[in-house]
């Protein structure tokens, strides 16, 4: 059984693109296998969106002249043009930082403490799963590192005096690598700026979170984390999947699909997740979903058992396929389903609306054939 949706909820919108109706008022899904990807609301390394929204990374070259032309959206080397133009201007911005601190510093001649590190999660992509906390630190920030998860309705938020500063990776391209991002997050703090690292989903939750927080922490900078909705529980709410159940799933495993190395087959784990009273979650998990299936059967999890994939689960573009574990590898390919992506592997599945809809459609156009 298998089937692929887009909710119809998500295309009933107000006039303001930030607010939208629950799904729950529509719970009939739309079958579509079609999504228009310069429709994504998410900060691709490519984005168009991006490059309008870090222009002041772009107005001016090294020597403060006007550029005359943007950035080649088909550009063959973004991350050396990301570099060559963005440094100039970070240096002119820590310079400007350091400078306003001294002069809000009242003269003392005393050593100021360092700005605070943000470590915001803004969920899976929909601004409206927001805390207040999370929002009131986007407003507030002098310097903004963003990935490629957090969706331009969010980005809208960032006050208009902030500078915005594209740091995200995908399968083949990082725009920085790790210890740039960790370098980047040190020298404005240093300087004094309230600096927030924008991450998907929740900061420390298979966002690297830890990482940075354990290095400016070593550097004496203090950091605060504040969480977003994971992915996880984001997404399976909107489906109307609960995560555990009493009778059905007692407790709940959050797995990456991808190795430290970058291997083809991270996915060691499938003996001691192979349990059938248990909802596997996937992140990152399109590539490797062959081999974690297989193994999950060849370690007793029935080929029957419910599972669903999600691609940009939350936002307008949401897909889902709905499927037996036994055939989800195949109906994510015949549907084309990209990252972001989340699999969602267990009984609990079959508990959705959705599911039921699934089966009578399938049923229907069985008979119909």
């Amino acid at each position: 059984m298998a089937l692929v949706h887009k909710l119809a909820s998500f295309s009933t919108l107000h006039n303001s693109p930030h607010t939208r109706h629950s799904h729950s008022s529509n719970p009939h899904p739309i079958s579509s296998l079609t999504c228009n990807s310069s429709t994504s609301p998410f900060t691709e390394k490519h984005s168009i969106e991006r490059y309008q929204r870090d222009q002041w990374v772009y107005e001016k070259n090294q020597l403060g002249q006007s550029l005359s032309c943007p950035i080649p959206f088909s550009s063959g080397s973004i991350r050396e043009d990301d570099i060559a133009l963005q440094l100039p201007e970070l240096k002119k911005l820590l310079q400007v930082l350091r400078e306003k601190r001294e002069c809000g510093g009242g003269g003392g001649g005393g050593e100021m403490s360092p700005g605070n590190v943000f470590l915001v999660g803004t969920g899976p992509g929909d601004p409206e799963l927001l805390t207040l906390k999370a929002v009131r630190v986007i407003k507030s920030a002098d310097l903004l590192l963003y990935d490629r998860l957090v969706s331009n309705d969010v980005l809208d938020l960032v006050g208009p005096d902030a500078k915005l500063l594209y740091v995200g990776k995908t399968a083949g391209y990082h725009s920085r690598t790790q210890e740039e991002i960790h370098e980047l997050l040190l020298s404005f703090a240093e300087a004094g700026a309230t600096v927030v690292r924008l991450k998907g989903g929740d900061p420390l939750v298979f966002g690297r979170g830890g990482e940075e927080m354990d290095f400016l922490q070593q550097q004496g900078i203090l950091v605060k984390v504040i969480p977003g909705i994971t992915a996880a529980s984001g997404i399976a709410a909107e489906l109307g999947i609960p995560l555990t159940h009493r009778g059905i799933s007692t407790s709940v495993r959050f797995l990456t699909g991808h190795s430290r190395k970058g291997g083809t087959d991270p996915l060691f784990v499938a003996e001691n997740a192979a349990d059938p009273d248990s909802t596997l979650v996937v992140y990152m998990g399109l590539s490797t979903l062959p081999s974690l299936a297989q193994k999950l059967m060849d370690h007793g999890l029935s080929p029957q058992t419910p599972a669903a994939a999600i691609e940009r689960g939350t936002t307008p573009q949401q897909r889902t396929v709905f499927s037996e574990l036994k055939d989800l590898a195949d109906k994510i390919t015949s549907a084309q389903l990209v990252s972001p992506t989340l699999i969602i592997i267990g009984k609990v599945v079959a508990l959705s609306p959705f599911w039921s809809i699934s089966s009578k459609e399938e049923s229907f156009m069985v008979q119909a054939s």
